[in-house]
């Protein structure tokens, strides 16, 4: 009944496979403000799960590739389903900001 939910969202990449890629590509953390706030990977962008799926047009730029982040990988996810659908470009971060081995930051 549910199958949507778990559709693969396309290409994914390691959270620690980024190193040495800040600042190259577009990481947006789709994660609320709050916990943005506690720690985020090195020069990732917050725009929450809600504002990117309502907003993507006013946000993202269909001609850009973007790395989707959240703290599992479950949002990010979901969110790159979606974007995908409506013709973004996007790499899901699989194992998020809570499998992350580097230093966040704050």
């Amino acid at each position: 009944m549910f199958e949507f939910l778990f559709k693969s969202a396309g290409n994914s990449v390691n959270v620690n496979e980024l190193d040495g890629l800040f600042g190259k590509i577009n990481l947006i953390d789709v994660r609320e403000p709050n916990e943005y706030k506690v720690g985020h990977l090195p020069t990732a962008k917050n725009i929450p799960m809600n504002t990117i799926l309502s907003k993507a047009d006013k946000y993202l730029d269909k001609s850009k590739e973007y790395h989707i982040i959240c703290q599992s990988g479950s949002r990010s996810s979901r969110v790159c389903s979606v974007l995908k659908a409506n013709g973004f470009k996007v790499i899901n971060i699989s194992g998020g900001t809570g499998r992350y081995r580097g230093n966040l930051e704050r």
